[in-house]
């Protein structure tokens, strides 16, 4: 996506913070399952649902615009979700 105006950068900031919320989606439930603690488990199932929420509001920014949510995938969150899943294992 060509950036020429502010309006395009907003669409495509949209569009990482949905990608990096679609990728926590994936990755909380996998960190519910592997927390040995169960207050653990329970923050990481209350941050699922909000962030099921997040998602839904990003989709009805985006169409509100005419955009669509397809973008990039958020590297950033990918790095942090690599490190997360290190920590799973050890």
């Amino acid at each position: 996506m060509e950036l020429n105006t502010l309006k395009d950068l907003y669409i495509h900031e949209l569009r990482d913070l949905y990608s990096a919320e679609k990728q926590i989606l994936r990755a909380l439930p996998k960190m519910a399952k592997a927390a040995t603690n169960g207050q653990l488990a329970a923050g990481f199932q209350e941050h699922l649902e909000q962030t099921k929420e997040h998602a839904v509001r990003l989709e009805q920014i985006l169409s509100s615009h005419a955009a669509t949510t397809r973008g990039p995938k958020c590297k950033g969150m990918e790095g942090v979700l690599a490190e997360g899943a290190e920590m799973i294992e050890e």
